[in-house]
């Protein structure tokens, strides 16, 4: 009996000292008598931002706010509890992008749910109330997801379709807007990040748009053998690109666009039809827009990845033949941002490219604006603004 007390006392003493080591393991705790609301992010009533991150054991932190830049990059202060902090000064109203890099780590702002919709997600987001992007006290649409089987790819899939306030699916066929997001996203980038719903919402309020649907596939296929991640980036332009637009065009035109015309009371017509992207998406607008060109009346490309760097037989074929795009496209809308790294040299060979042809097109640049979503929200509401709003003479 002694022996056996005594295995129980050390398997005891074992256990507390398991335990001990365990809890020492442990990252501190916020100090409980604080409430919760000091420790995270908060936009203050000046539309300043007290941006926040608990890291205690942390040697350095900065957050880093909009496109990552020297100018961007703003240290913080550690308190004595082990908050850092740094207040900017007030913005203007937007949806800001932002992370942190502590001690050389990139982190997400642990302390909101408002993260960037990425397939990887490594950046959050706060917005600084004021513009079209907020929830306003208007009519609001409804944000459908449909999950259909693809059969052009052999897989489950899921689009968002926003339809508007009090759309009953039935009465006069309404036109169609179709969007894709780009590279590294997800399709609710353009929800969330783009806020579309929020943007057609107060357009529509305003009288400033006509009543449409707004469809946002997912721009990446993620087929047998062109999933993204697994292409080394020198493989993405040249072979990523070109392999994923092909399979998404299928899926388009061929599971997509009947869906919509299924499920919905739309428009068949090429007037009742538009296709845009951004960057990557807007490289799937100019492909499926060019290769199908009579299915579409509306065109816009908001710094995308085009043909200067990615060649396309379809696209190449249809930009020779400049009177059948002038004749068919009621509007083709072309946008960059002035500093734009990523795609500016592809925009700027598109847009040589039409007027050397004498194609007709709207082209935007945004001054001082590199390849961001202060370009393509912008240019976004712009586009949507010009549709379906007289007929074809």
């Amino acid at each position: 009996m002694k022996r056996i007390k005594t295995r129980l006392s050390l398997i005891t003493l074992c256990f507390c000292i398991s335990q001990t080591a365990f809890a020492a393991d442990l990252p501190a705790a916020p100090d409980p008598s604080r409430p919760l609301s000091q420790y995270v992010t908060q936009v203050n009533a000046d539309k300043s931002v007290t941006w926040r991150y608990f890291a205690p054991a942390a040697k350095s932190v900065s957050v880093v706010v909009g496109i990552p830049s020297p100018e961007n990059i703003h240290p913080m202060t550690k308190d004595s509890a082990g908050l850092w902090s740094w207040q900017g000064p007030a913005m203007q109203p937007n949806l800001y992008e932002y992370f942190f890099n502590v001690d050389g780590v990139r982190s997400i702002d642990t302390g909101t749910a408002m993260t960037k919709p990425q397939r990887q997600v490594n950046t959050s987001m706060v917005l600084v109330p004021g513009s079209i992007l907020d929830v306003n006290p208007v009519p609001h649409g409804e944000l459908i997801t449909l999950t259909y089987h693809s059969a052009a790819l052999k897989s489950e899939r899921q689009l968002f379709v926003w339809t508007p306030p009090g759309y009953p699916g039935q009465g006069k066929p309404l036109p169609v807007l179709y969007f894709y997001h780009g590279f590294g996203d997800t399709g609710r980038s353009a929800i969330d990040q783009g806020r579309i719903a929020q943007i057609m919402d107060n357009l529509l309020a305003d009288g400033k748009i006509e009543p449409m649907l707004v469809v946002v596939p997912d721009t990446e296929t993620d087929a047998t053998g062109i999933v993204a991640e697994e292409f080394i980036p020198n493989e993405r332009r040249n072979v990523f690109y070109p392999l994923n637009a092909q399979a998404a065009d299928r899926e388009l035109m061929n599971d997509i666009i009947p869906l919509i015309s299924k499920r919905f009371n739309v428009r068949d017509d090429a007037d009742g039809r538009a296709l845009a992207g951004l960057s990557q998406g807007g490289y799937q607008a100019l492909v499926s827009g060019m290769n199908h060109l009579e299915q579409f009346g509306w065109l816009a490309t908001f710094s995308g990845v085009t043909t200067t760097t990615v060649p396309d037989a379809g696209v190449s074929a249809r930009l020779n033949d400049p009177k059948s795009i002038n004749k068919q496209l009621r509007n083709f809308t072309v946008v960059v941002g002035e500093k734009d790294v990523v795609t500016g040299k592809d925009i700027l060979g598109l847009k040589q490219e039409l007027e050397k042809r004498q194609i007709r097109f709207d082209y935007q640049e945004y001054p001082g604006l590199n390849h961001e979503m202060d370009v393509w929200r912008p240019a976004y509401a712009a586009f949507v603004q010009k549709l379906f709003k007289s007929p074809r003479e």
